[in-house]
């Protein structure tokens, strides 16, 4: 089953009079409970491809369907409420909000939902025990690591369940040893729960760890390998 389908996908900008396809046809199907890397050079359009899949923005033509809807055309409110249920983020500069502590910024997604706070805050304390940080449920961004950062704000993209895990280089601010604990957080979560993680980045040792490896350039798919 498909979780996500992109059919003939493009995304130009206007600069001045000069048009740029930053996407040019794009087709890609993704399978529920896949394991996908998506690489290419800067400027490739792999960034602009995982906003379109975010639903941070829209192709300017083409069809996106998100777990059997078709999702591009949605209004603001409506592909608000979609992201917010179906997708979980997870950032190469964390987004931890440094004001709050670890435990709410895990509750997050549940109070933009409007789960009740004890709720909230007790699914949030269980997801941060999943990840060995619950001591840590009440430093702030600024006392923890960056590795520790990144299992909190992967905490906060697995709060909600949601059906896709879209990462965006999200080992780029971290040494090669916190890199690969957090990669095995990610090869765990798709092992243990079956969810769909698609992990954007340029580190083709990162992209290896997936079974599946989809390059861009110049705006195209150029390969779409399984192993």
């Amino acid at each position: 089953m498909s979780v996500i389908n992109l059919c003939n996908v493009s995304k130009c900008y206007q600069t001045g009079s000069t048009t740029v396809k930053a996407l040019n046809s794009i087709n890609l199907s993704i399978e529920l409970g896949e394991r996908v890397a998506i690489v290419g050079a800067s400027g490739s359009g792999k960034s602009t491809l995982l906003n379109i899949l975010g639903l941070l923005d829209r192709p300017t033509e083409g069809e996106y369907f998100l777990s059997g809807k078709e999702v591009a055309h949605l209004n603001d409110d409506e592909q608000s409420t979609m992201r917010n249920r179906e997708i979980g983020f997870v950032f190469q500069s964390f987004f931890l909000l440094p004001r709050l502590d670890a435990l709410q910024n895990v509750m997050l997604p549940l109070v933009y939902r409007d789960t009740p706070k004890e709720e909230a805050k007790e699914r949030a304390m269980v997801m941060l025990d999943k990840l060995n940080i619950a001591h840590l449920s009440h430093h702030k961004p600024n006392q923890m690591s960056g590795g520790q950062q990144q299992r909190v704000a992967l905490a906060r993209a697995l709060i909600g369940n949601p059906e896709v895990i879209l990462a965006d280089e999200p080992t780029g601010a971290l040494d090669s040893q916190t890199s690969q604990e957090v990669m095995n957080l990610f090869i765990k979560l798709h092992e243990d729960h079956s969810k769909t993680v698609i992990i954007v980045t340029h580190d083709m040792d990162i992209a290896r760890q997936c079974p599946r490896i989809v390059k861009v350039q110049d705006g195209k798919i150029i390969s779409d390998i399984v192993e």
